[in-house]
């Protein structure tokens, strides 16, 4: 079931460094958020706090609360990786298994979470290739390498194992940048259809994209040169495109800077 993201004071620290600063938001469920701003603003660096992600990378903390409905991710009773399983993450470039079959691929999460029973298994496989719209292309080939398929065909290899695991809430982080068109508009198709059973949060530098695809978009920014990012303001996809409250955001979507 989606759940709805609450993020309240929100710091992220490597070491000494503050890499984002005092953000909060809701992202609704069922819904697509998109992230959008300048490069080295924090849009991704915040995302992967979101599941805990950023925690791989050595100095990697926060100050401030991430709520999953009513659980706080942070607490000291949550595990990690129970996190990861609830929030799951689509990167930028397709990252197939390379050694494994398009089948395995998707059904490695279900292993790793212990599901043994044959049947489960490849009937959870076909569900999730037919909800990344990826079945009718795969369902002669299912034992032959997942690397062996195009960039669009393994980005949504990556989505159907994602689903897979039935998270609640889907990141994307940028993850057309890799495609070429026609891939990138079967990956937004997909993201449309999907927010009926998550709540999905998308990384763009695309602004088209956001526009298409979003519910609501959220502009980053840096507060100067060197300094933290920051959520400069979230609205309703249309209103951000239209008429933004800050003349920040505005210049950004105008093409005056970033």
């Amino acid at each position: 079931m989606a759940k709805r993201i609450d993020v309240k004071d929100l710091n992220v620290y490597y070491g000494n460094f503050k890499a984002v600063e005092d953000v909060s938001m809701t992202v609704e469920p069922r819904s697509v958020t998109a992230f959008i701003g300048p490069s080295g603003c924090g849009k991704s660096t915040f995302l992967r706090t979101l599941n805990r992600m950023h925690e791989v990378i050595p100095g990697g903390r926060v100050e401030g609360s991430v709520m999953l409905d009513e659980e706080d991710l942070y607490s000291a009773k949550v595990d990690p990786v129970s996190v990861r399983r609830t929030v799951g993450m689509v990167f930028q470039r397709p990252n197939p298994f390379p050694t494994m079959s398009i089948f395995d691929n998707v059904a490695a999460g279900l292993r790793l979470n212990g599901v043994k029973n044959r049947k489960v298994v490849t009937e959870t496989v076909e569900k999730s290739l037919r909800g990344a719209n990826l079945w009718n292309e795969v369902k002669d080939r299912l034992d032959k390498p997942g690397a062996g398929l195009s960039g669009g065909q393994q980005q949504r290899l990556c989505i159907a194992r994602a689903i897979a695991v039935q998270p609640e809430v889907m990141l994307m982080d940028e993850p057309c940048s890799a495609l070429d068109p026609i891939s990138t508009l079967a990956i937004e198709d997909l993201i449309v259809s999907l927010k009926d059973e998550f709540t999905i949060v998308i990384v763009t530098h695309n602004m088209q994209q956001a526009a298409r695809v979003s519910d609501r978009t959220a502009f980053f920014n840096l507060a100067a040169t060197g300094k933290p990012g920051r959520l400069i303001e979230i609205d309703d996809t249309a209103t951000i495109f239209s008429n933004p409250v800050q003349k920040a955001t505005e210049d950004y979507i105008s093409g005056r800077f970033g």
